[in-house]
This record gives C-alpha cells, structure tokens and sequence, in this order.
C-alpha cells in the first residue's frame, strides 16, 4: 500500500498564476476593446468621408455687364456694283471677238460681231417690200386725188369716189406696216454688234469664232460677263436677334483671308426690311470703294460689326445654362452654400456667352457645368481657387 504524499504546493507559485491570468485576461479586454473601438473610429470616419463625398464641389462665377460693345463676326460674299451677262439679240454666226476677260472696257464699245445672212436677206427682201408698197400707195393717192375731183362735177358716183379713198387708205396702212418691218430689221442688223452696256472689266467670255448663235437669254447663250468693280456690294446674312441692330450707316469691318493683317472699312448702305422665312436671317448690303481693284468680285471675307453695349444685360458663360422642361435655368449658391435654381430670359447668344435679359442679379453666385441632377436645396461646395 503506496504511502499518502506529504508534497504542499506553494502559495506564492499559485499567487503568480493567478496574476498572470488576471494579466492575460486584461490585456484581452483591452485587445478586444481597442479593436471595437478602432472599428467604431474607422466606421465614423468612412461616413463622415462618404458624407463629404456626396457634397458636389462646383466652381461658380458672377454675371459680367460689359461696357465694350459686342464684336458681331458673320461671313459675307462680294458682288460687284454693277454685273450683267451679254446675250446675243440676233442669230447667226461669230464673226470675230474684240475683248477677252480681264480687259477694261468702255460705255458701247465693241465686244464681237457677229454675221447675220439670214437677217440681211430678210432686211433685203424688207426693203423691196417697202418701195413696192411705197409705189402703190403714191398711185393709189394720185387715183384717190382725180376721183374727187371727178365727184365735185358728178361725173362719178360718190361709191366709186369712196372705194377709192378706201383703197388709198388700205395702201397706205401697207406702206406703214412695210416701213415697221424695215424698222425691227434694221435693229435686228445693229445688234450684230455686240457692245458693252457700262465701263467695266469683262469677267468672261464664252464664245468664240465661228460659233453658232443664238439669240435669246438661255442656258449656254451666253457671250460675254462685265462687271463694274470700281465699288463693290458686300452681302451678309444677319441673324434674327441682330437685325435690330444693324441699320443704313452702320460700319462693317471687313477681313481676307488672302490678306492677313489687312482690314477695310465698309457701310451698310440698305437691309432687306425683312426677315427670310426660311433662315430668319435679315439680308444687309454694305458698300466698299476698290478703285485701286484690291478686292475681287466673288470672294469671301468675314465682316465685323461693332455693336452698341447693352446697360440693362447681363452675361453669363454658355455653360450655365440649364435647359429644362420648366424653360431655361441656372443654378445659383446661397449664402448657406445651398442651390438655388433661377429661370431666366436669354437675349442674344455670343457663343462663349449668352446675354440674359431678366431673372438674375448682378451679385447671384451662378455654378458652371452645373449637373443635370442639380435641384433647389442641394448642398454644394464652392471649389478652392474659385474664379469667382
């Protein structure tokens, strides 16, 4: 039988056991209660972040009012003064041309003749159609003259005097009517010489020698193209919400492209007094003096209008403008940094800018590119740097 232990365990062994425990013990309580609250820190960091997140950053500007008035560029096309093209009035055959493009030319002068046999024949057989009439009607007068006095001693009936009369009448409507037909003969004849109608310069010349022509105003028929380029006529096509602002005696400035740093100073001279239906355009001429021939017939330049500043506008960046079913809007900022949607009236469109007529103030706060979501109330933050 095995002899009971006489082994005491000691007091102090079991003591640090125990603290060491308690140690372990706490050091999980504060593990445990570090991570719960690191994790509390971190949620409420995530949400104050995502909070801030949400906010929209927008960067804002103010309405200008500009003293300088608005620099309106529209294309323009250039026409000569004056600018006609020259038919042939009478049929037949080129004899020879006088004048090739680009000649100056002078008030009747000569640009081609052109033969005429059919015409000649006619005018011939014109002629002879006149002298035999002539002839008839110098017999028929002298007849006329004896029957009357043939009718003073009743030696004639008064039918036959009469019959007589008449047919000295019918002669001499004949002799008139030959006469008229030598006349438009005689003209046809003279436009064998085809002439300039005014001083100019000829632009083109479609015919040649030996070409057949014909007379008339069609497709083709063309000879000759003068123009007087001495001043030209300068077309430009003005928009709707600027036609009440162009008027006779309003300059133009006009720009070539084949002239850089080169400018000319024209006037509008008339407008149309109307708009186009279909471009809502108002169609102004301007006027430019070209003695020196600087400027061609033709080309294209860009016209510069200087325009009166409106005091009573306002201007705003083109983007903006919102563009709802409620009509067209801008977002604007509170003093509590909060959105504030403003409908407004746009005058005139500049392009960059729009002009705005009623619905803002100079001093409202206006958000660039604002969001398409943007609503009344929504909290937003103004960006560092603004340019506002």
């Amino acid at each position: 039988m095995p002899e009971p232990s006489t082994y005491a365990p000691d007091p102090r062994l079991a003591r640090r056991i125990r603290q060491f425990s308690l140690s372990l013990a706490l050091l999980a309580v504060i593990l445990a209660a570090w991570g719960i609250a690191s994790r509390v820190a971190a949620r409420n960091a995530l949400i104050k972040q995502t909070a801030a997140d949400s906010v929209v950053t927008v960067v804002t500007v103010h309405p200008t009012m500009s003293a300088v008035g608005e620099d309106l560029v529209l294309p323009g096309s250039v026409r000569a003064y004056t600018e006609a093209p020259i038919y042939a009035r009478t049929s037949g055959y080129l004899k020879a041309w006088y004048a090739d493009i680009g000649t100056p030319v002078r008030k009747g002068q000569l640009l081609a003749a052109i033969e005429t046999p059919e015409v000649d024949q006619q005018l011939a057989q014109a002629l002879a159609d006149l002298a035999s009439a002539r002839a008839n009607l110098a017999l028929a007068l002298s007849t006329n003259e004896r029957w009357k006095k043939l009718l003073a001693t009743d030696s004639v009936s008064r039918q036959d005097a009469d019959q007589k009369a008449a047919d000295a009448a019918a002669k001499q409507a004949a002799a008139d009517s030959a006469a008229a037909n030598v006349a438009r003969l005689r003209e046809l004849e003279s436009f064998k010489r085809v002439v300039a109608p005014f001083n100019g310069i000829v632009t083109a010349r479609n015919t040649d020698v030996g070409a057949l022509i014909n007379a008339g105003e069609t497709a083709g028929n063309e000879l000759f193209r003068v123009a007087d380029t001495h001043e030209l006529r300068i077309y430009v096509e003005v928009p709707e919400a600027y036609a009440s602002a162009i008027k006779p005696g309003v300059p133009g400035e006009l720009h070539f492209a084949e002239q850089p740093g080169e400018s000319y100073e024209a006037r509008t001279v008339r407008t149309a007094g109307a708009l186009d239906p279909g471009t809502r355009t108002l169609e102004v001429e301007l006027q430019l003096a070209n003695a020196r021939s600087a400027i061609l017939p033709g080309a294209y330049t860009e016209v510069h209008f200087k325009l009166k500043a409106d005091s009573k506008a306002l201007r705003l960046p083109a983007n903006t403008v919102l563009f709802r079913a409620a009509g067209l809007q801008v977002a604007t900022v509170d003093r509590n940094d909060r959105i504030k949607l403003k409908s407004i009236v746009m005058g005139r469109d500049f392009g960059s800018t729009v002009e705005v007529l009623s619905g803002l103030d100079a001093a409202d706060t206006v958000v660039l590119n604002p969001p398409d979501s943007s609503v009344n109330g929504e909290r937003v933050r103004i960006a560092p740097n603004n340019p506002s």
